[in-house]
């Protein structure tokens, strides 16, 4: 969908221009940056129709009192039943340690649910997935949660097809995200849908984030992935000087006379270690650092492909197909800051 689309979809849904509400539920030990992140991107998108503030938002509790969070800071809160009866367009359930106790408060959950039921949009930010899901509006639908707590989702909800992978989904009307700052990446991506990209990205800007980034990608990071695979940092160094090489020539055998190993033994051990080959682990390093460069710098794609050590752009295209599903010119198109 197109700009333009979604402007007009946002207007037909919303003719009278005035701000949406955004209402935001907490409940005791959140995650401040699941509350205060997203918070920050609708307090702050523009509609640039109309030259206002897009958004008009709320924090509520269950009782409408300071909550605590997971800092030393608390959070002031208006009580929810103060918002039965208004017309919500955005309910964002915020996460936390205290999920998995609010999950189990049946007066919390049933007055989420009521509040969900007259909101145009459902939002979970990280194990906010969790409240929701006990409220039953998740049951056969798609959903995420931070990885730490996806299992816990799955066991406590059958019903729900809980995936592990993504930063955020949205299935219908109800949008579930990954862990912490993935809150960030839904929330552009609703004001993407409401006000147009012009506006996400004027927000993504002034808060110095990456571009709005697609739902489909990991909410792993690589190198992240890697240090947990690597727990005795094996082969940390050899990770950081394939990095800083790309261009070069990293066949197994290169790989393993940096381990001062034979070839084979290398594989094996490597293989064993991380979980991939050797020649995964370099077609995925070479991706991450495309990926860099496609986000940051006008380079070409031939140039891209060559200082990154694939040689040419389609081999570079089928890497990235394999490990992002996506082309790197499509890559670009959404990640490239202008």
């Amino acid at each position: 969908m197109n700009d333009n689309m979604t402007s007009f979809s946002a207007k037909s849904q919303h003719a009278d221009n005035a701000p949406r509400l955004v209402v935001f539920v907490v409940y005791p030990n959140i995650v401040l940056l699941d509350l205060v992140g997203p918070l920050q991107v609708f307090s702050h998108a523009p509609d640039l129709d109309t030259g206002s503030n897009g958004y008009r938002c709320a924090v509520t509790s269950f009782a409408g009192d300071m909550v605590s969070t997971n800092t030393i800071v608390s959070i002031p809160s208006e009580p929810m039943a103060r918002y039965l009866n208004r017309q919500i367009h955005t309910l964002v359930v915020v996460g936390g340690d205290g999920a998995n106790t609010a999950m189990h408060d049946t007066t919390l959950v049933q007055r989420i649910a009521k509040l969900a039921s007259k909101a145009q949009r459902v939002c979970t930010v990280c194990s906010g997935a969790l409240v929701l899901a006990a409220t039953g509006m998740l049951n056969g639908r798609r959903a995420v949660t931070h990885w730490e707590d996806c299992k816990t989702l799955a066991d406590g909800f059958p019903d729900v097809q809980v995936e592990i992978d993504p930063i955020y989904i949205k299935d219908g009307h109800i949008w579930t995200s990954a862990g912490i700052t993935a809150g960030i990446d839904m929330a552009l991506a609703i004001v993407t849908e409401d006000l147009g990209r012009p506006s996400a990205l004027q927000v993504a800007r002034s808060m110095v984030t990456h571009m709005v980034r697609s739902g489909g990608q990991s909410q792993f990071s690589p190198i992240l992935g890697r240090q947990s695979q690597d727990t005795n940092g094996r082969f940390d160094a050899l990770h950081q000087w394939m990095t800083n090489n790309v261009h070069l020539d990293l066949r197994v055998e290169v790989l393993a006379d940096r381990m001062n190993m034979s070839a084979r033994n290398f594989s094996r051990l490597y293989s064993k270690q991380m979980g991939l080959t050797p020649a995964k682990a370099v077609e995925a390093i070479r991706t991450e650092t495309a990926r860099d460069l496609l986000e940051t710098t006008d380079l070409g794609m031939k140039q891209v492909a060559l200082v990154c050590g694939f040689n040419d752009e389609e081999r570079m295209r089928r890497a990235f197909m394999r490990l992002l599903s996506v082309s790197p010119s499509d890559y670009r198109q959404s990640f490239n800051a202008p």
